[in-house]
């Protein structure tokens, strides 16, 4: 425990002398090289270059002049570690920051949140800090917004308004619903539809993101008593529900090329199933989370700890991987049954994945591994997953 602690506690030092800026895997279109070149308005070019980036194990941000910057996501990854961390400081553990100090992170990443909300759409909503290349026809301006990256500084948000009572986090929270609402479309399956990844065109059918939107939905559901926000939460994750196999799991989405099934996706529809059912109280879905997370913790976690990427490949152990597992565990209530499997996946993780200086690395390969620090990905991740398992056992 003393080692988790330590581990935990040299992350917290890293991300905060980095003032929680930093690289990402697909922030390659950001570098200013590139940006001088004609080569940006060619759409093969931005792929390449992008790919080259995130799969390079050499980090050539630094050369190529890619700055280091904030992420919504990431911020609000950090902004829900620090809530938990927040819990533990009020049961007298000042290990991690005294209260006050915990509560003045908070209100500054919170309001980091704030400023960066993009306000061209029917609510609250958030995006990347970067263009991304997804494929030959497909580019994805910087900013853009996205049910995920939304979804997660909406709950970071409820979280510092529950510990501040800062009317505007929650407000902007309940902004967001109208988002999901009004802006993202949706794909009728059956019963029920799928909401889109974003507000473009392309990703329209992904299972985690609109499971995602239903998580939105029901946490502002919380504080509105909207039953119109609960009734659409509903029909999304019957669908969701309804693309669920026999054994438990979930491809990532409709198309050709999403056919495949992988750990931290089958983590975040748990989670959002879980928040729907803890806030609704309505449990006609327990079957299908209950079925998920039997397959997820059997099929996505060696016995020694090392967590899989794939449902039938280990390899690229992403820190995706290990770093869900406690956050799906704790929103599950599902921690105690299994701290034996936590124990394990987390020391592992702290073995394998941190450098000395502190922050995790990206992704174990057979080959060459990248052990870039990725702020978004890597570092806030694990931030909060930590922060998760933490507050289970602390």
């Amino acid at each position: 425990m003393i080692e988790i602690i330590h581990s935990f506690l040299k992350l917290k030092e890293y991300c905060e002398s980095e003032q929680y800026k930093g690289w990402d895997p697909y922030d390659g279109l950001n570098s200013k090289i590139f940006n001088a070149l004609p080569l940006k308005k060619w759409n093969v070019a931005r792929l390449v270059w992008i790919q080259g980036f995130k799969r390079s194990p050499i980090n050539f941000r630094k050369l190529l002049m890619v700055p280091k910057q904030y992420n919504s996501k990431g911020l609000a990854l950090f902004l829900s570690g620090y809530c938990n961390i927040y819990t533990i400081a009020k049961k007298g553990d000042l290990t991690y920051g005294s209260v006050e100090e915990i509560e003045h992170s908070i209100k500054l990443i919170a309001d980091l949140l704030l400023e960066r909300s993009n306000t061209y759409y029917s609510g609250a909503c958030w995006g990347y800090n970067f263009d991304w290349q997804a494929r030959l026809s497909f580019l994805f301006p910087k900013e853009t917004p996205t049910v995920v990256a939304t979804s997660f500084c909406v709950e970071g948000l409820l979280k510092a308004y529950e510990i501040t009572k800062e009317v505007r986090y929650l407000d902007s929270s309940k902004s967001a619903a109208k988002f999901v609402i009004s802006d993202l479309k949706r794909t009728i399956l059956n019963e029920g539809f799928l909401f889109s990844y974003s507000v473009l065109r392309g990703n329209d059918t992904v299972i985690n993101a609109s499971l995602l939107g239903a998580k939105i939905l029901s946490q502002v559901y919380q504080y509105s008593k909207e039953e119109e926000l609960k009734k659409l939460a509903g029909a999304t994750i019957k669908a969701c529900c309804e693309l669920q196999s026999e054994d438990g799991s979930w491809i990532y989405g409709l198309l050709e090329t999403q056919s495949w099934k992988d750990s931290f996706h089958t983590g975040y529809n748990l989670d959002a199933i879980q928040t729907y059912q803890d806030i609704t109280g309505d449990e006609s879905f327990s079957k299908y989370l209950e079925l998920g997370l039997k397959y997820y913790l059997k099929v996505f976690f060696m016995p020694d700890g090392t967590p899989k990427y794939y449902h039938n490949a280990v390899y690229p152990i992403d820190i995706h991987c290990p770093g869900q597992l406690f956050v799906t565990l704790s929103k599950t209530k599902t921690f105690t049954k299994n701290r034996d499997l936590a124990d394990k996946v987390m020391n592992w993780t702290i073995v394998n994945m941190q450098d000395s200086k502190g922050f995790y690395y990206y992704q174990l390969r057979q080959g060459i591994s990248s052990k870039i620090s990725y702020m978004r990905w890597s570092n806030a991740f694990m931030f909060n997953a930590m922060s998760n398992y933490l507050k289970e056992v602390l």
